[in-house]
């Protein structure tokens, strides 16, 4: 079933959308066509035309960053091909339409046709299950890995049997909302619906758990008792929040995200109450600025001096703080807690080190994550020392036929010289899904995607790129006191990573640099003019 059909027998809408000489080569721009906006790109002397909207969360893509023939979202990160539309880096899952486009007697025409004018997005071809084909593919996990793992292998025509097992009661969804919008329906978070995998013969088990894997009778066993066979193996199981260790932590009221029903509970626990949130973690601070306008009172325990200390460095941190500190959010850094206090088994107040007792009717943690690989225990899949699934740069593990992708895996790194790392992105689990699938079908295909990700706190995102950790310089543009500043991260003597706020699209624009293999120096970072970021 084809889902590009192609516009030859259609009515055709045109419009004259420039003069020939109005673009120069790595140019680009909103024109309109009927009522759809559409984005006009100049790239070696040619005209292409594709949707102006980024496929995951709309954002308009003018802003971004054209690279050779990619346009990178500004928000995100997304990449989509200027000439197909294609979707080739993530966030998002779906490719932009793309359009015909005339240039004649120096007038540049796009043309649209009719049924499609309200179209922003597409989904790629795909095929759909042939029941004559006995070969099986389970994705272990129901994260963006194995979506887009799954997705993956019918674009590219494998005909057996795909089935996602995964402990959730919901089909994959948008997890990167839930410490964003808590209370958000589960329908507007679903990454696809149900419709969708009945059409493409994507079997999705809800509510089972993997408990263990039998490599070689190549079979899965679940918590029900049944065993499942595969031909191919996917682990993407993710990670779990780290759970607090310290006396009172299984009272009623303290909570840990990881699930859609872990996002409601605290919403509903925190309105108009006492909420603490343990760690200054990406997750704890969205929590803590979700909370600022709905609980009575929300404070944040640290051990560190300021939140993201160690990843984004102690000015943005401290910028952070006192953003959440103006919506009288208290913190006690350099603090840590002694005990969950409770009264007739519900949490009443958190113990600090210092000795100080801060009252609460909701515990929220947000200290770290552990890799979801318990039930590899006796497979003889290697993991590492946090227990973390090695991978090669093909996503395979250490036993044949079976792959690893996401937030579970450790894996070498590009950008980094082949470091072993563990990222926990929702854009790299995509990447990596999406490798998975390819060099399951033999299509030899390398992970080399360039980490991106992006934080919210009050409506203002900090986005990020790169691999920092190890990096003992920060050189800053603008001015953090001000929000407005981009951050370039220095290890030896090179720009390792940057994060941005209010300074669109110089992530996204370094991020696409990287991904073609250019090393930026400190020098350069130093320098007043940051023209080579327009390279």
């Amino acid at each position: 079933m084809n889902l590009c059909q192609g516009a030859a027998q259609e009515d055709l809408v045109t419009g004259l959308v420039c003069q020939e000489d109005d673009l120069k080569d790595g140019q680009m721009k909103e024109v309109t066509v009927g009522d759809q906006v559409v984005l006009l790109v100049r790239t070696r002397g040619q005209y292409s035309a594709v949707g102006s909207r980024c496929s995951h969360y709309n954002a308009p893509l003018v802003k971004g960053a054209l690279v050779g023939d990619r346009v990178r979202c500004p928000f995100h990160g997304a990449c989509f091909n200027v000439k197909t539309g294609d979707i080739e880096e993530y966030p998002g899952l779906d490719c932009l339409p793309s359009y015909k486009v005339k240039v004649e007697d120096g007038k540049v025409y796009v043309s649209i046709n009719k049924n499609s004018l309200k179209s922003t997005k597409r989904v790629k071809e795909m095929c759909s299950m042939v029941p004559d084909v006995k070969h099986t593919i389970l994705l272990i996990g129901g994260g963006p890995a194995s979506l887009v793992c799954a997705e993956t292998l019918r674009q590219n025509r494998y005909q057996g049997r795909i089935i996602i097992v995964t402990k959730d009661n919901l089909p994959p969804f948008d997890k990167p909302k839930l410490s964003k919008a808590m209370n958000v329906d589960s329908s507007d978070i679903l990454l696809r619906s149900s419709d969708f995998y009945q059409q493409y013969g994507i079997e999705v088990w809800t509510q089972k758990e993997v408990v263990s894997v039998n490599p070689a009778d190549k079979a899965v066993k679940l918590s029900d008792g049944t065993l499942q066979h595969y031909d191919q193996l996917l682990i993407s199981t993710g990670s779990r929040a780290r759970p607090l260790d310290c006396p009172g932590w299984d009272l009623k009221g303290v909570k840990l995200l990881q699930r859609y029903e872990d996002a409601k509970e605290i919403h509903n626990s925190g309105l108009g109450r006492k909420a603490v949130v343990i760690g200054a973690s990406f997750i704890g601070m969205e929590v803590a600025s979700y909370l600022s306008d709905k609980a009575a009172s929300v404070a944040v325990v640290a051990t560190s001096r300021y939140p993201y200390e160690r990843s984004l460095g102690p000015e943005i941190g401290k910028m952070s703080m006192q953003m959440l500190e103006e919506q009288n959010v208290k913190f006690y850094m350099n603090d840590g807690v002694t005990e969950i206090q409770g009264e007739n088994g519900k949490v009443k107040g958190v113990l600090l080190k210092s000795g100080k007792v801060l009252e609460a009717d909701v515990v929220i943690a947000g200290i770290g994550v552990i890799p979801n690989s318990d039930f590899l225990a006796g497979s003889k899949l290697e993991v590492d020392s946090r227990k973390a699934v090695i991978v090669d740069k093909f996503m395979r593990t250490n036993i044949p036929d079976i792959f690893s992708a996401g937030d579970v895996t450790s894996f070498p790194l590009t950008l980094r010289g082949d470091q072993r790392v563990n990222v926990g992105h929702w854009q790299m689990s995509q990447a990596q899904g999406r490798v998975a699938a390819l060099n399951m079908l033999k299509k030899q295909t390398k992970c080399e995607s360039v980490p991106f990700f992006w934080t919210v706190l009050l409506g203002k995102s900090i986005r990020y790129t790169g691999y920092g950790e190890g990096y003992t310089e920060i050189i800053f543009k603008g001015e953090v006191e001000e929000r407005k500043f981009l951050a370039f991260y220095i290890k030896d003597e090179a720009v390792v990573a940057a994060a941005s706020l209010m300074f669109d699209p110089a992530v996204a624009r370094l991020a696409e640099l990287m991904a073609t293999g250019q090393i930026f120096t400190k020098t350069q970072a130093q320098a007043d003019d940051l023209s080579w970021l327009q390279m």
